[in-house]
């Protein structure tokens, strides 16, 4: 892997972690169309840290809040966690057949279909104007079954988390926030399993250039996505990410058939 080809994913996954178009399906088609087969695993989790440094950058506050266990974030803290048990379960039962999907360039494609209509569905029927502490206990849980499917690549781990916090009545930014809030100890947590893993199976060599392009160009890249993103809940616009997703599907799918 060159330089420019680290530089390049670790843009896409910046830009797509947060914007709902689905970054584990846009890395690969990426790969696949660039032709990179070697330490994909490794250098998928190196960009998915990177990923992490914007969310502590633009909501330093609150994860401080959090971190100092301040009585108004207990009870957010508590629903983050009870979010993320269905993510681990699932991941845990199902980790070899996710990990298959990740050569598969036409599951990916077809799991963008789907993100785009979780899109569009989302701005058309859903809303409210709820905080995270208004929830029920049980809606933080649905929250994270639907974060457990974005391990299918294609499936946006932003997209379907906001997508069903709206769903249950919250208002977006709020929507936004516990969405990027509860992607740090998923992607954390993730990132760390599979480092392990990759250790125990003698390691990677991957260049460290290539490690740290990848990693900043992803941090950098995260932080813009981010404002993006806020802004068009704002202004309510999710559907035209689903008629970008269609159309990324429908030329993924033509090319590699024909």
């Amino acid at each position: 892997m060159s330089i420019f080809e680290a530089a390049f994913l670790g843009i896409i996954q910046g830009l797509t972690e947060f914007i709902p178009v689905s970054s584990s399906g846009h890395l690969v088609i990426a790969q696949f169309f660039m032709d990179i087969r070697e330490d994909q695993l490794l250098f998928n989790v190196i960009v998915h840290i990177g990923t992490l440094i914007p969310i502590f950058i633009i909501f330093w506050q609150d994860i401080k809040d959090m971190i100092l266990l301040k009585k108004e974030k207990r009870k957010e803290i508590f629903y983050i966690l009870l979010a993320i048990i269905p993510t681990g379960i699932i991941g845990i039962l199902f980790e070899d057949f996710f990990e298959s999907l990740f050569a598969d360039a036409y599951a990916a494609a077809f799991m963008l279909i789907v993100t785009g209509f979780i899109l569009y569905f989302t701005e058309v029927f859903a809303g409210g104007n709820k905080e995270v502490e208004d929830l029920k206990f049980w809606q933080p849980i649905l929250v994270g079954f639907a974060q457990s499917f974005a391990i299918i690549p294609g499936i946006s781990r932003s997209g379907s988390t906001i997508a069903a916090s709206i769903f249950q009545g919250l208002d977006r930014e709020a929507a936004a926030r516990f969405s990027f809030l509860m992607s740090i100890p998923v992607i954390g947590g993730a990132g760390f399993l599979q480092f392990l893993n990759i250790m125990e199976a003698g390691g990677s060599n991957l260049e460290v250039k290539i490690i740290f392009t990848g990693l900043i160009t992803a941090a950098v890249s995260g932080y813009f996505a981010i404002k993006i993103l806020l802004k068009v809940l704002k202004e309510r616009k999710l559907q035209y990410f689903s008629y970008y997703l269609w159309i990324m599907a429908l030329i993924v799918i033509l090319i590699k058939t024909f």
